[in-house]
Order: C-alpha cells, then structure tokens, then sequence
C-alpha cells in the first residue's frame, strides 16, 4: 500500500494523465511533419545541394517554411542573399513565439539553448493547447523533440533518394511544400482581414513573379501583410446601441 503525497495529483481510474495524452500527440504531430522532410531533402539535392550540406542546412536552419523557401530560390537561379533573406522573413514568427512562451520554458543553458532551436510552428501550438505549465511545457518539448528527429531522418531520406530521381517534380514532391504551406495558411483565415490579406499578397506575388528575381516576389508579398498591420484598426461601422433609460414610474405588484 502506497501514500501519496498532498501535493501529488490523483489519476482516477479510467482516466489519461493530460501529459501523456499532449506527449503522444507530440509524437503524432512529429511523424506527420516529419514526413515532409522527404520532400525537402529530394528538393534540396535536385537544387544543386549535395546530402551533407542539405543535412546541415535541416539541422542548423530547421524551420520547414524558411527551408523550402531557401531552396526554392536557389533552385530557381536566385542569389544566395535573396534565398536567405526569404528564409530570414519567415522564420521571424518563430521569434514571436518564442516570446509568447517566455514564461513557460527555460531561458538559460543548456535547455535555453535548445528551446531557441525547437521554437516551431507545431511546438509552439501543442504548448498553447495546455491549461497549465506542467501541460505546456510537455507539448512544447514533446512536439519540437519528436519533429526534429523525424524531419532531419525523412530529409536524410529525401535528400539520398533524390540523387536517383531525375526531376523529383514529376513525383509531386514540389507539391508537399506548397501544401504544407497552405496547411498553415489556412487556420488563420478566419476573419474577412485575413482573407483580403491574403489575396493581396497572392497577387502582388503572382504579378512580380515574372518581372523580379527569385525570392524577390516573396518579400514583396511579406510587404503587404507589414503595410496593413500598420493600418489603423478598421472602426465598427455599426452605430453605438443606446441603452434604454429605466422606467421612472414605481412598480406595481400583481396582488394575485
């Protein structure tokens, strides 16, 4: 017969302890992203990087947006500043998540130093979806751990199949990226804003795309999103409700 302590938390029966629920999800989360990491290693060798150096860049980099974004405009004859300063563009979302979580994980060491790595899209949001501290930070590491190991293993993959695939396009692998890209884009529609942001930028992507450099058009559809965040915030166009001033006369009650 086992005591608990007062301050030890009770599982009841039948139950699933929060953690390992949000850590098996992690893992989840991990192997689904991490297969995308096929399409970037394949992509990665067939733009002129040899498996090394598509590995560091997984390794060192790892961002997904900023990898694909990276060899995109390499592959495309772009130069190498314009293929890092898209990199650059995206990867500062994970700079805001990082301060959004500053208070649920380390900042110093050794696991500060690994925290800056792993601050993700995917770990980020598993942090964000737990009710405690406790809950949090098992759903920031769990996600950034598990993704990590998968994406740089199924890069590996990627990146040695791809010396043996002529034109990788011709297996889809070029569509993975722009649907990994439209499986994050599309959550944060939820607004008539965001939607009218998003076309814009589309377009001003599509009409520079021919005229510009590669990795150019990217940047000048990143300027959209900039020019209307510092807009002044759009007034209600609904008129202000006026409140309904209180009878003055006294109540009556019924006498029945």
């Amino acid at each position: 017969m086992t005591t608990a302590s007062p301050g030890t938390p009770q599982e009841a029966p039948g139950t699933v302890d929060p953690v390992r629920r949000i850590r098996r999800t992690g893992f989840s989360i991990g192997l689904a992203t991490g297969l995308y990491g096929i399409s970037f290693g394949a992509l990665a060798t067939s733009s002129g990087l040899d498996v090394w150096q598509a590995m560091v860049l997984s390794a060192v980099m790892f961002t997904g947006g900023s990898q694909f974004a990276f060899i995109g405009v390499i592959g495309g004859g772009g130069s190498a500043l314009g293929a890092a300063l898209a990199s650059v563009l995206l990867g500062v979302r994970n700079t805001l998540y990082g301060l959004i979580l500053a208070r649920s994980l380390p900042r110093h060491g050794g696991k500060g130093l690994a925290r800056v790595q792993l601050t993700i899209d995917e770990s980020a949001a598993l942090a964000a979806s737990g009710s405690d501290e406790r809950e949090r930070r098992a759903g920031f590491w769990a996600a950034g751990v598990w993704v990590y190991v998968f994406w740089n293993l199924f890069s590996l993959v990627g990146a040695v199949a791809g010396q043996f695939v002529a034109d990788p396009r011709a297996w889809g692998l070029d569509a993975a990226a722009a649907a990994a890209f439209l499986a994050l884009l599309w959550p944060r529609l939820r607004s008539a804003d965001a939607v009218a942001i998003a076309v814009a930028a589309a377009f001003i992507a599509l009409v520079t795309t021919p005229s510009l450099p590669p990795g150019l058009p990217v940047l000048a559809a990143a300027l959209v999103a900039v020019l209307a965040g510092l807009l002044p915030a759009r007034r209600s166009a609904e008129p202000p409700r006026r409140e309904t001033p209180p009878d003055p006369r006294p109540r009556t009650e019924d006498p029945r």
